[in-house]
C-alpha cells in the first residue's frame, strides 16, 4: 500500500452524527465561502500521524490529491476520503484514535465557525467575551468536566528535542501518573507526546482506566504538529492566544521541559498573565526542569527571563534538574494548595475564572512584517506589557518557521527584523542562537534557516 491510495467512507462513533444542512454547505469548495480548505489541512494533518515533517506546504505538496468530503445519508454523518494517507489504516480501517482526532476536527471547525465566530453574543473585542469563548469551545469539546478535584498538569516543552530529553519527559509523566495526575500537552510529538506516555503506564500501574491525555492545538500549528496517537481528548482552538488562554484556563500546574521557540513563547505567555497585578496572590504550581545534560539549556532560559523581566518573573516557578518524583510530588503539593484556594474563592476546579487576562494576550497576532517591526521590546513599561509583546516575537518566529502565512510571508518580504533595546536583543540573539546550535527549531534531520535578524535600537 502506497503513502496515499486509501479511499473509504468512515462514520461518527456515538457523537456529532448529525450535521445541518446549512453546516454541510459551510464545508464546500473555499472558492464558494466554505471552509473546505481549513477543514482539508486539519484533517491531513491528524491522519498523517507520526509523520517526522514539520512543514506545512510539505505536506500539502506530498498529499495533493487528498479529498474529503461531508455526506448527509439515510442514518446520519459520512466522511468520504479519497487518496488518504495510508498511514491511518490498519487491514482498510482506519485506526480508531485517528477517527476520534478527525472527527473532533470537525466538530471544532463546525462549532467555532457557526457558533462562536458568527454569534452576536460573543464580544471577541473585549477580554470577557474572549474568555467566554474560549470556556464554550471547551465545554463543547466535553474538556470541561465538574465534581474533579485539580489534576490537570500541562507539559510544555518541544517537538524537536534528543532521545535522553524524551526519556525524561516520559520519566515526568510516569511519576505524574503514578500520583493520579492527568496531562494536558500541545498534542504533538516530543516533549508532548513523552509525558503522556510516561503517564500511560503509571495509570495502569494504579488501575487508573480514566487517564485523560488532552491535545489543545490551533489550525496553523497542527501541521506541524500533528496529534500524538496517546492524546484521547483533542480540542482545536481557533488561534494560538486561545490556544495559550486555554492552556492557563484549565491547568491546575504546568511542567516546562527543554524546547525552541514555541515554548520560549509560552513561558512568556505565561508568565506575563501572572504578572499582572491582579494575578499577584494566585497560585499557580510552574516547574522548569530537565535531565542534568540540559542543566545549561533551564539556565540559559531562567537568565534570559531575568534579563527581561525581572526577579519577579523568576520567582513565580521553581527550577528541578533531574529529578522526576521532586517534580511530581512539587505539582501534587501545588495543586493542593490550587484546590484550597479555588475552594475559598468560589471558583470553579475545571475552569479558572479568578484568573484576569490583560487583553494583549487575547487579541490574535497577524505575524506580517508591518506588525513585528511595531512590536515595543523596551523595559520602560508594565513588565507584563512587555512580556506581551516579547511572546509576539517569538510566536513570529514560529510562524516564520513552519506556518503556511508566516512562510509564505518571509519568502516574499525577507527576513523579519527584529527590534528593541540592546540588552534586551543581545539576551534574544543569545537565545536564539542557542536554540539553532542545538537544532530545536526542526525535527531532527532537517536543515534549519533562519526566518529573522536582530537589529539593536537607542532606547527612548
Amino acid at each position: 500500500m502506497s503513502d496515499a491510495d486509501v479511499s473509504i467512507r468512515v462514520s461518527p462513533e456515538g457523537y456529532l452524527d448529525i450535521l445541518s444542512q446549512e453546516e454541510v454547505n459551510s464545508l464546500l469548495d473555499s472558492s464558494k465561502g466554505g471552509l473546505y480548505h481549513l477543514f482539508r489541512t486539519c484533517s491531513l494533518a491528524v491522519l498523517n500521524c507520526g509523520s517526522d515533517a514539520d512543514d506545512v506546504r510539505q505536506l500539502q505538496e506530498k498529499f495533493s490529491s487528498f479529498k474529503i468530503q461531508v455526506l448527509q445519508v439515510e442514518r446520519g454523518l459520512r466522511l468520504e476520503l479519497h487518496n488518504a494517507p495510508a498511514v491511518a489504516f490498519v487491514e482498510g480501517k482506519m485506526i480508531r484514535g485517528i477517527k476520534e482526532h478527525l472527527f473532533s476536527v470537525l466538530r471544532d471547525i463546525i462549532y467555532v465557525n457557526n457558533e462562536i465566530t458568527k454569534n452576536p453574543r460573543f464580544n471577541l473585542g473585549k477580554s470577557k467575551g474572549t474568555t467566554d469563548a474560549v470556556f464554550h469551545i471547551l465545554r463543547n469539546a466535553g474538556t470541561l468536566r465538574s465534581r474533579t478535584p485539580p489534576n490537570i498538569v500541562v507539559c510544555w516543552g518541544g517537538h524537536s528535542i534528543q532521545r535522553h530529553e524524551y526519556d525524561y519527559t516520559k520519566e515526568v509523566g510516569y511519576e505524574l501518573g503514578l500520583r493520579g495526575m492527568d496531562i494536558c500537552t500541545g498534542c504533538g510529538a516530543g516533549a508532548m507526546k513523552g509525558p503522556m506516555k510516561g503517564a500511560t503506564i503509571g495509570h495502569a500501574k494504579q488501575r487508573i482506566q480514566t487517564g485523560r491525555y488532552i491535545g489543545i492545538t490551533e489550525p496553523g500549528i497542527i501541521s506541524s504538529e500533528a496529534p500524538n496517537p496517546i492524546v484521547n481528548e483533542l480540542v482545536i482552538l481557533p488561534d494560538i492566544e486561545k490556544r495559550l488562554e486555554a492552556f492557563v484556563r484549565i491547568a491546575h500546574g504546568i511542567i516546562i521541559f527543554p524546547g525552541g521557540v514555541g515554548t520560549m513563547e509560552e513561558i512568556l505567555y505565561l508568565l506575563g498573565v501572572l504578572l499582572h497585578p491582579k494575578n499577584k496572590k494566585l497560585p499557580f504550581p510552574i516547574v522548569l526542569t530537565a535531565s542534568e545534560s540540559d542543566r545549561s539549556y533551564i539556565e540559559r532560559i531562567d537568565r534570559f527571563i531575568g534579563k527581561t523581566l525581572g526577579k519577579r518573573a523568576q520567582d513565580r516557578y521553581e527550577i528541578i534538574i533531574e529529578d522526576p518524583v521532586r517534580v511530581a510530588n512539587t505539582l501534587l503539593a501545588g495543586l493542593r494548595v490550587v484546590r484550597k484556594f479555588r475552594k475559598a474563592k468560589g471558583d470553579a476546579y475545571f475552569f479558572s475564572w479568578t484568573l484576569k487576562m490583560y487583553r494583549d494576550f487575547q487579541q490574535p497576532f497577524l505575524p506580517t512584517h508591518k506588525n513585528v517591526a511595531k512590536l515595543n521590546i523596551c523595559k520602560g513599561q508594565p513588565t507584563y506589557k512587555l512580556a506581551a509583546d516579547l511572546r509576539r516575537v517569538f510566536s513570529s518566529i514560529v510562524a516564520g518557521n513552519v506556518k503556511e502565512q508566516g512562510i509564505r510571508a518571509i519568502e516574499e518580504h525577507g527576513n523579519y527584523r527584529l527590534t528593541g533595546e540592546p540588552e534586551i536583543m543581545t539576551a534574544m540573539d543569545e537565545l536564539l542562537q542557542s536554540f539553532v546550535d542545538e537544532k530545536r527549531m526542526k525535527l531532527p534531520g532537517h536543515d534549519y534557516t533562519p526566518c529573522y535578524e536582530i537589529v539593536s535600537r537607542k532606547s527612548k
